[in-house]
């Protein structure tokens, strides 16, 4: 259980939310939390964003696409500095837990506060990006601060492939500095970024009338972490999807594994935190038990970051269908084949992962098994290497594999004049120097 003050109401939540500093942020994170804003359905939030332009009587901009720029003029003797952009994505990473019940279309984010950290219960928060969208509205809307010429830049379908950064048209902006307001911790200023691109794996598979020897065993993994997969994979936190298959992979032979339908993970940035298999064995208690004891080997493997992972079987209904002894092969193999995690750490700054892959998802539709790949690289040539790689271990299992146009990386400037202005204001209001 989560401990601290779970806040279960809009007024409760709000007195709360009033108490923070700096107010003007939170009472637009407070509004943004309560507002729809997944990825692709980012309507109400830009509505909400146009009002508020015009309440403050500020130029509101819109493209094509969806993206806003709101422009602040600048404070008298202050109309000679240079256009500054400030910069966030209207939408956030829609997910929940499976036992949460939630609708994102219309349900406020329920809150919760556990000494200075504020988390959701038991969906995403959203924070990324609203507390972004919130600092910038505040600076908008605070009269009593001094400051140049202002451009605030709000895009849309940042999380599912950066749609409204690629095609936002090119009159929008007008200023040359950019400050990005999606970064994760404090005292960090970001310089880079990696780039990065999915694979979409395709593979066949042959179903044949359930075969009703068999005893049908529903396996689910849960209790991971989860986590961003740009954000969070050096952490090695557990996958449930490749757990899974992990799973699956170990007592296939011994108990004649047949897959009936398997499931996990939902967003392509997402580490996948559940999983679930609907399998055929020759006998659920033995079946149940070697997965008990792989599932106990597996949570001392990663207990210091995961300790609440569980693995659970039960006896269930059979289904009409059932995937045949190759099919099952296949996909129990690829899974536990594709890569995940941290592929390669920057061999200059310490610590600094550079390529990655996210197994994001895997779900049957009728009869082709999809899996989702989410790969990232500052490297191009190791972006591209990491996807051939998943495209050639795909071709030994005969699935088509489709790929999207990766984004690009951006090439550090550790020269850079606002880099350097950002570190000594950082430097004047903390005491110390910021983590570049």
């Amino acid at each position: 259980m989560h401990t601290g003050v779970q806040l279960l109401g809009v007024k409760k939540t709000m007195i709360v939310i009033e108490n923070l500093k700096p107010q003007l942020v939170w009472k637009h994170f407070d509004e943004i939390r309560k507002i729809p804003h997944c990825s692709k359905h980012e309507e109400k939030i830009r509505e909400y964003i146009e009002n508020f332009g015009k309440q403050q009587g500020l130029p509101v901009k819109t493209d094509k696409l969806g993206n806003i720029v709101l422009t602040k003029p600048a404070s008298p003797g202050m109309e000679k500095k240079p256009i500054v952009v400030l910069q966030g994505h209207m939408d956030m990473v829609c997910e929940k837990n499976s036992d949460v019940t939630h609708d994102f279309s219309k349900n406020p984010i329920q809150l919760k506060i556990n000494g200075d950290i504020m988390t959701a219960d038991g969906t995403t928060l959203g924070a990324d990006n609203g507390i972004g969208v919130a600092i910038s509205l505040a600076i908008l809307e605070d009269s009593s601060l001094q400051l140049g010429p202002l451009e605030a830049l709000f895009t849309v379908d940042e999380e599912t492939g950066l749609t409204g950064a690629f095609a936002m048209a090119n009159d929008m902006l007008k200023g040359r500095i950019m400050l990005n307001l999606d970064s994760e911790d404090f005292g960090v200023v970001t310089v880079g970024c990696a780039g990065g691109g999915d694979s979409k794996l395709e593979l066949p598979v042959k179903k044949q009338p359930t075969d009703k020897s068999r005893e049908a065993v529903q396996v689910t993994v849960a209790g991971l972490r989860g986590g961003h997969s740009g954000v969070d994979i050096h952490e090695q936190r557990g996958n449930a999807v490749k757990i899974l298959a992990r799973l699956l992979w170990k007592t296939a032979t011994k108990h004649g594994v047949i897959i009936s339908d398997i499931h996990g993970g939902d967003k392509h940035n997402a580490i996948p935190r559940e999983a679930t298999a609907l399998v055929l064995v020759k006998d659920q208690k033995s079946f149940s038990a070697d997965i008990k004891t792989e599932a106990q080997a597996i949570l001392e493997e990663i207990k210091p970051i995961d300790p609440k992972f569980t693995v659970e079987t039960k006896s269930v209904e059979m289904q009409a269908n059932q995937l045949d002894a190759l099919s099952t092969q296949n996909v129990i193999n690829l899974l536990h084949g594709v890569p995940h995690g941290v592929h390669l750490k920057n061999y200059d700054i310490p610590d600094l992962v550079e390529t990655s892959t996210n197994l994001a998802k895997v779900e049957v539709q009728d009869n082709n098994v999809f899996i989702h790949l989410s790969s990232r690289s500052s490297v191009l040539s190791a972006l591209q290497d990491m996807r051939d790689r998943i495209h050639a271990i795909a071709s030994l299992a005969n699935a088509k594999v489709s790929e999207e146009q990766p984004y690009p990386g951006w090439k550090p400037n550790l020269k850079s004049d606002i880099l350097n202005l950002s570190k000594k204001v950082f430097k004047d209001m903390y005491g110390e120097m910021p983590k570049v």
